[in-house]
């Protein structure tokens, strides 16, 4: 089943790089606030790198100024993976969080994985944006192919804030 507006971020946790290796980051933490939570099929590949990702950079600033307290991609990657996509990609900079999924078990809690065999791909998460409030989905929109960016990209969440 995917998950729908109305309905609460999944328990679980993701993982990101701290000063002392890989840390949890339990998705409660993102259950506070609002939230503009994105996901993309894996750090540096084209359409994230390219599109999905710049989409949220050039728009960060205008996410706070809407009220967004956190702007949050998940990547079903590994943290180390993820910790270099975001330094490569502006992400960093630009305040946004690239969190691991690293064994998809977010993912698939939330019904968006898939799998892509011609392109390596087993496990991933189709390309969406999410709106949170206090860790109810406000706003969700999925990508019908992974290598689109039209409705998920940081430009059609921000017309939602």
């Amino acid at each position: 089943m995917t998950i729908t507006v109305g309905d609460r971020l999944p328990q679980g946790k993701l993982l990101r790089v701290g000063a002392n290796g890989p840390e949890a980051v339990d998705t409660a933490d993102l259950a506070r606030g609002r939230v503009a939570l994105f996901g993309v099929p894996g750090a540096f590949t084209g359409t994230c790198t390219n599109a999905h990702m710049p989409s949220f950079v050039r728009n960060a600033d205008a996410f706070r100024g809407k009220g967004v307290d956190r702007i949050v991609c998940v990547t079903v990657n590994d943290p180390f993976v993820a910790d270099a996509w975001a330094k490569a990609t502006g992400a960093q900079d630009a305040g946004i969080e690239v969190l691991a999924d690293a064994d998809g078990s977010l993912t698939r809690a939330l019904g968006l994985n898939f799998d892509a065999p011609p392109a390596g791909f087993y496990g991933r998460s189709k390309r969406y944006a999410a709106l949170l409030k206090d860790g109810t989905f406000e706003a969700l929109d999925v990508e019908d192919s992974p290598g689109q960016c039209g409705v998920s990209a940081g430009e059609a969440l921000l017309e939602k804030v």
